[in-house]
């Protein structure tokens, strides 16, 4: 994930992009799943099948959240790529190495400071 400001915007955007398709999936079954609940009389603390309604809702919610919250990290990110701080630690200022951008594009920390936490 190093290289020129522009490929590295390139890549910031497609996995933006795919994470707001992720959201708006996430989002969709978890209307769905609001939905059939709500038209169905079945007592889910009680389903012979295993896990109830609630706990599929929350589980849904909570992969929602957390998609939400990488979108939000990438847009963070992109401003980074912008204002040309991107691949420098917030805290130390020194650059962050390489395979920690290509594990985790939105890292605004380097491994160290990232521990420190």
């Amino acid at each position: 994930m190093n290289g020129d400001s522009s490929a590295v915007r390139e890549e910031l955007l497609r996995l933006r992009e795919q994470t707001e398709v992720q959201a708006a999936a996430l989002d969709g079954d978890l209307r769905s799943l609001f939905e059939a609940s709500r038209s169905s009389n079945a007592d889910d603390e009680h389903d012979p099948e295993g896990s109830t309604i609630a706990f599929e809702r929350a589980q849904l919610s909570a992969v929602l959240d957390a998609t939400r919250r990488r979108l939000a990290e990438l847009d963070v990110a992109l401003r980074r790529v912008d204002d040309g701080s991107y691949g420098v630690c917030e805290r130390c200022l020194l650059p962050i190495p390489a395979e920690r951008l290509v594990a985790r594009p939105s890292a605004r920390t380097c491994v160290a400071c990232a521990n420190q936490r």
